[in-house]
């Protein structure tokens, strides 16, 4: 009953979401692709034996496979799924079918296919919180402060009960969400946080402290706080609607939050001001659905907008194997005037392959590490 429980709770909700995601994404390459002459021989959501699937009139193998923990689009001319041309294969080609080759397209419609496919993520991501910013509108308090923690950043820097907090590092705010983004990326980054006490402006420099909280489900979440509360009463509680346009607006700004907070994860990694243990690899994936899962539809989807930008940015990084990496190749490329010698690729992408599983193994050990304690 357990494992029943488990797979139908954590397993089934996990591969529906990043099937989609991985549709999204890989769909994004196709279109692109397709639309620029170059050939696809397979579209696979999952990696590994297939379980279903028919080839179109293209030509197009397009299945399900085994293992659904990615995917991908194969084109005419490559080698493997990672979009290593096969360079014996592709130089026996006429002058006509090399052209619907990946490796023989124009740079810029290479460059086009494979940056389409995290676009495609960001555009997901965009339109899921349009449509819920246009169905649920949004929960949203003013930046107002019931209750200062004791032995906080706030407290020692003098913030009041009753303070209304206007701009953060120069930058205005308007709701206690927006304190709680910017705050909860910079734990022990001096900042300034601007209050109107009495119809003055007051800048009180303090630290957010590094800590470390438990949420709803138990998980343990390591981010920087101020020790500051709000209320019903002094937050003013109330619900936000938005119009079809303001929706779109609201998606893009939300992604675009997503996407800086990524960034500055990364610098507190780098920096020492955050613990790599709070990278996460499939098994919190899948723990994250389940628990989004019990939540309701409306949260799924939101961890699916989510997932989707996490995506499209893992991709985007430049090392190879990844899009991000065959984007920097063609950027060398443009800037010598040819490309790289195929040996000097195909050593490049089995150091990238290298770095992609390790990243995998060491947040699946952190996901499990995890669990145990």
């Amino acid at each position: 009953m357990a494992i029943l429980t488990f797979v139908t709770g954590y397993i089934i909700p996990f591969i529906l979401v990043l099937s989609l995601l991985v549709f999204v994404h890989e769909m994004g390459h196709y279109l692109v692709g397709r639309w620029c002459g170059i050939r696809s021989t397979a579209f696979s959501v999952g990696f590994g034996p297939e379980l279903i699937g028919f080839t179109d009139k293209r030509g197009t193998r397009w299945k399900i496979s085994a293992i659904p923990l990615g995917g991908y689009v194969k084109f005419f001319g490559d080698d493997d799924v990672a979009s290593m041309p096969d360079a014996k294969s592709v130089s026996h080609m006429t002058e006509a079918d090399k052209a619907h080759t990946l490796a023989g397209a124009k740079l810029w419609k290479r460059a086009a296919t494979v940056a389409a496919g995290p676009i495609a993520n960001f555009i997901l991501a965009i339109a899921i919180f349009a449509v819920l910013f246009s169905v649920y509108g949004k929960v949203i308090a003013d930046p107002v402060v019931a209750e200062v923690r004791p032995d906080s950043a706030a407290a020692e820097a003098g913030v009041q009960r009753g303070d209304r907090l206007v701009a953060l590092d120069g930058s205005r705010i308007k709701t206690f969400d927006d304190v709680r983004r910017y705050v909860s990326v910079r734990p022990e980054t001096p900042i300034t946080v601007t209050v109107e006490r009495n119809g003055q402006d007051i800048d009180l420099p303090m630290v957010p402290k590094r800590s470390e909280i438990t949420d709803q489900f138990g998980n343990k979440v390591e981010l920087g706080l101020i020790g500051i509360v709000t209320n019903e009463q002094l937050g003013n509680f109330r619900t936000e609607t938005f119009s079809p346009l303001e929706a779109v607006a609201e998606g893009v700004k939300e992604t675009g939050n997503i996407v800086t907070g990524t960034f500055r994860y990364i610098g507190n990694l780098v920096t020492g001001r955050m613990k790599a243990d709070q990278l996460g690899g499939p098994v919190r994936v899948a723990q994250a659905s389940g628990q989004m899962a019990s939540l309701g539809f409306a949260a799924v989807v939101q961890l699916a907008a989510v997932l989707s930008v996490s995506i499209g940015l893992l991709n985007l990084m430049p090392v190879p194997v990844l899009d991000g990496g065959h984007l920097v190749f063609y950027a060398i490329e443009a800037i010598r005037g040819k490309p790289l010698g195929s040996g000097a690729q195909e050593i490049a992408f089995r150091i990238g392959l290298a770095m992609v599983l390790s990243l995998m193994v060491f947040a699946t050990f952190n996901d499990i590490s995890n669990l145990i304690g």
